[in-house]
């Protein structure tokens, strides 16, 4: 019988039980040691909620074991001593490229290639004690005030007592500071700092030059001298994060870029982690133990994530993000109604906005008679599908399925981190009630039109040309494709839901770039223009491109996301199409007048008819719900802080059920001020 492996046994017991202390310079055994005292903290798989109380006992255990305190505290020191700490200082969790596609790549390499972390690295250290890809996991579950008094335990200082470690601090701060002035003359930034900045110096300019005065301070150890140096150093620190707020303050009307996103994004990296450093050097006795915590988890997440593409894209372009949510947000504002006259307005928009889709359905039809390549017949379903939409927006009219994409901005808008600290979860659900039944008349006025007018019309042209637009097999065939469970009409309908939520990016984005861009002034401005218009007939085309540029790219993005999607699935042979709700109705109607009502069974039509109805949920319900997750992420919006709303908004169901279907022809004082 084979032998039982023996148990490993840990370091730090091990030491304590036979009164042993590192020595000096033991690099081997401190690292093994903190890769194991940091192992008793570490839960069990699948047991994240364990960790804090493994921190607790782990506290304990440094109070009560002067032996593990002792041997704990010796282990980081020697490592500290040992180890270059520039990189991690300079360069952990840093987007160090000079452009995202290039820290992109970057990172793309490096999932399959990883790099070679040098020995002498402090990283090393990091990498070797937090092995787990998904150690970060445990470490953010652990409380600030538990880590706060691991750190005050530990006790550390680096002010004079370590010089090694101080020099590679003031080191890093340098490097960090060089980058800082850089990125600040940066086109993308400089050129939108107010002119009375520039002026009186560029603030991320003026921080290298304090920091360096800061350093000739230092190596004179002048301790009154060090800490007013760093004062004015950290002022200046927090003129360049105040000159950023105003920069993306200036978005909200000037619009914003991925580059200069990219930038900012860079310089609240370094900006932070210089004051970090500072407070790590500085001669007074006062420390930020909060801000040492902070970084001490973003190190292990940083050392964990440090090649995932996800993280990147999330933190770079979260302002990107929030900008096109923003433009999206104030358009999604007109599609929700308050009073009874804003209700029948939107009853009358839906109702114009079915009758284009009338003429739209039907073209689509006889345009599906000429015999084509796939790729012109999907061009040609394409351009029809575009136009439509371009009236539908010039007429403002209404077309349901347009309304998610936006209305899910305002939602978020509405509970925006950034602009209130504590939302309103009445008056969230108030909004919710709001958006239900506009949704609801949109749908309704889009529908009841559709219907007997696709028919009316399909009837018109067999009487002028004495042929009916489809009929027999081909009609039959229409009226299937509807069908909820002979086809696969509800999946193309989430098809649609994407692509819905695609356009709604792709405005937001348009109208963003036209106000960062600058194009209004640009086209008043051009000199070819300038020499063939007048300068009153320029203003007025620029005004308009700035006020519809972005619609317009929408409504032509989601015509050949629509009109193309059946021609992609011919191309590689997979079951690939669309089904738009009103279209999907459109279609219905010009199919059953092809067939005759005699030729198919009632049950059948109410089976199609709910069918439609199946696809118009699904258009809704995946437009809007991926438009909300992307408005909610981008606003820094937590969800689950607010456990308490569904129990608020259930409540206000059952007590105003009709407010999700129709507004109160009278709404008392109290409401009034909710919703006002």
């Amino acid at each position: 019988m084979a032998e039982k492996t023996k148990k490993k046994v840990s370091l730090v017991y091990h030491f304590r039980d036979n009164k042993l202390e590192i020595d000096a310079g033991d690099r081997v055994n401190s690292l093994t040691f903190l890769r194991d005292f940091i192992s008793l903290i570490r839960p069990g798989s699948g047991h994240l909620d364990k960790a804090e109380a493994n921190m607790l006992t782990v506290l304990r255990l440094l109070n009560e074991e002067p032996n593990i305190n002792t041997n704990f505290r010796r282990s980081v020191l020697i490592n500290l001593k040992n180890t270059n700490l520039v990189p991690m200082l300079t360069d952990s969790g840093m987007a160090l490229s000079r452009s995202v596609g290039k820290e992109l790549y970057s990172r793309l390499k490096h999932k399959f290639i990883p790099p070679q972390i040098d020995q002498r690295d402090f990283l090393y250290v990091i990498n070797a004690v937090f092995y787990k890809d998904n150690d970060y996991k445990w470490v953010e579950r652990v409380s600030h005030e538990s880590w706060r008094q691991f750190f005050e335990i530990l006790g550390l200082s680096f002010r004079g007592s370590e010089p090694v470690v101080s020099e590679q601090v003031m080191l890093s701060l340098q490097i960090l500071s060089a980058r800082v002035a850089q990125l600040g003359w940066e086109k993308e930034l400089a050129d939108h700092l107010p002119p009375s900045v520039i002026e009186s110096e560029n603030p991320f300019m003026i921080q290298q030059y304090l920091l360096k005065e800061m350093k000739d301070v230092l190596e004179h150890g002048n301790t009154d001298a060090i800490n007013a140096k760093a004062i004015a150093v950290v002022d200046a620190v927090n003129n360049c994060r105040s000159a950023i707020r105003q920069i993306r303050q200036n978005t909200i009307d000037r619009g914003a870029s991925l580059g200069q996103s990219f930038i900012l994004f860079q310089l609240d990296q370094k900006l932070e982690r210089m004051l970090l450093l500072i407070d790590l050097i500085d001669s007074d006795q006062g420390f930020n133990i909060e801000r040492l915590t902070e970084y001490f988890i973003n190190v292990v997440r940083n050392d964990n994530r440090r090649n995932s593409l996800r993280e990147l894209i999330s933190q770079t372009t979260g302002y990107l993000a929030y900008q096109i949510a923003e433009q999206k947000g104030k358009k999604g504002n007109r599609y929700i109604t308050s009073s009874p006259s804003e209700y029948r307005k939107m009853f009358a928009s839906a109702m114009w906005g079915g009758m284009i889709i009338c003429f739209v359905a039907v073209f689509k039809n006889l345009l599906g008679l000429l015999k084509m390549a796939p790729f012109w017949q999907g061009f040609v379903y394409s351009v029809n599908y575009s136009l439509g939409f371009i009236v539908i927006e010039e007429t403002k009219s209404t077309l349901a399925t347009k309304q998610p994409a936006f209305t899910a901005s305002a939602l978020a808008g509405s509970m925006d981190s950034k602009k209130s600290h504590n939302p309103n979860l009445y008056n969230l659900a108030v909004t919710i009630s709001k958006i239900s039944r506009s949704q609801i008349a949109s749908f309704t006025g889009n529908l009841i039109i559709v219907f007997p007018g696709s028919y009316f019309l399909a009837w018109a042209f067999d009487k002028i040309f004495k042929k009916k637009i489809i009929e027999g097999s081909t009609a039959y065939d229409l009226l299937q494709a509807q069908h909820p469970w002979e086809s696969l009409s509800l999946l193309y309908a989430c098809n649609t839901g994407v692509f819905l939520f695609l356009s709604g990016i792709i405005a937001g984005y348009v109208q963003n770039k036209m106000r960062y861009g600058r194009i209004g002034e640009r086209i008043v401005g051009h000199p070819f223009l300038r020499f063939n218009f007048s300068r009153a007939r320029l203003i007025k085309i620029a005004a308009y491109w700035d006020a519809h540029a972005g619609s317009l790219i929408g409504n032509i993005a989601l015509g050949f996301f629509l009109g193309m999607a059946s021609t992609v699935g011919k191309i590689f042979g997979i079951p690939f199409d669309i089904r738009h709700i009103t279209i999907a109705a459109g279609n219905a109607s010009i199919a059953l007048y092809g067939l005759d009502w005699d030729h198919i069974s009632k049950s059948y039509l109410v089976i199609v008819f709910v069918g439609i109805l199946g696809i118009g949920f699904f258009n809704f319900l995946v437009s809007f719900t991926l438009a909300f997750f992307v408005a909610v992420r981008s606003r820094g919006i937590r969800l689950n802080e607010y456990p308490e709303f569904l129990q608020i908004l259930w409540k206000y169901f059952r007590s105003n059920t009709l407010d999700f279907i129709r507004p109160r022809k009278r709404i008392s004082h109290d409401i009034q001020e909710q919703e006002a």
